[in-house]
């Protein structure tokens, strides 16, 4: 088992990003996914699945037997993560510019851990304006499958 106890990776230009094409940028902390999230997430979203939600139905008729987190909060917890892996300093702002390749391939079941390891695939200028994707698969603490895998595109305005 490989235990990351690392502090996040600085970025201060374009020429500090272009270094890292290919590589492994880093893995997030384990964070826990509890039904409280859950909760707030279906009620944020207007999703009320019974899956989602409903303990008790969720033991007898979910395949999981407890219930689940929604895809779309899986994901959704995925700038926090980032945010523990980079920090990107000397820009006006950033953009999330778009996600590719999304696929959910794993429930991430009620008070699982999850975490995120993200590979910079590649940079372009793109007149002053540095567009990266980064490969990212969102991991589940004890399971061999993750819960996503995507390509999130970033756009970044360096000063």
């Amino acid at each position: 088992m490989r235990i990351y106890l690392m502090s996040k990776l600085v970025i201060n230009s374009f020429e500090d990003f272009e270094q890292h094409i290919g590589k492994e940028l880093g893995i997030s902390e384990y964070l826990k996914i509890t039904q409280e999230q859950i909760n707030k997430f279906a009620e944020a979203t207007l999703d009320y699945q019974w899956i989602h939600l409903d303990i008790e139905r969720a033991k007898i008729e979910s395949p999981y037997k407890t219930t689940i987190a929604h895809g779309y909060l899986t994901l959704s917890v995925l700038p926090y993560l980032w945010g523990q892996i980079i920090e990107v300093n000397n820009i006006k702002m950033m953009v999330n510019y778009g996600i590719e390749k999304l696929r959910f391939n794993q429930p991430v079941l009620v008070n699982s851990e999850v975490r995120v390891k993200a590979t910079l695939v590649s940079l372009i200028n793109l007149r002053g304006i540095t567009k990266a994707e980064v490969k990212v698969a969102l991991e589940i603490k004890d399971y061999k499958k993750t819960a996503l895998d995507a390509t999130i595109v970033f756009l970044y305005h360096f000063i």
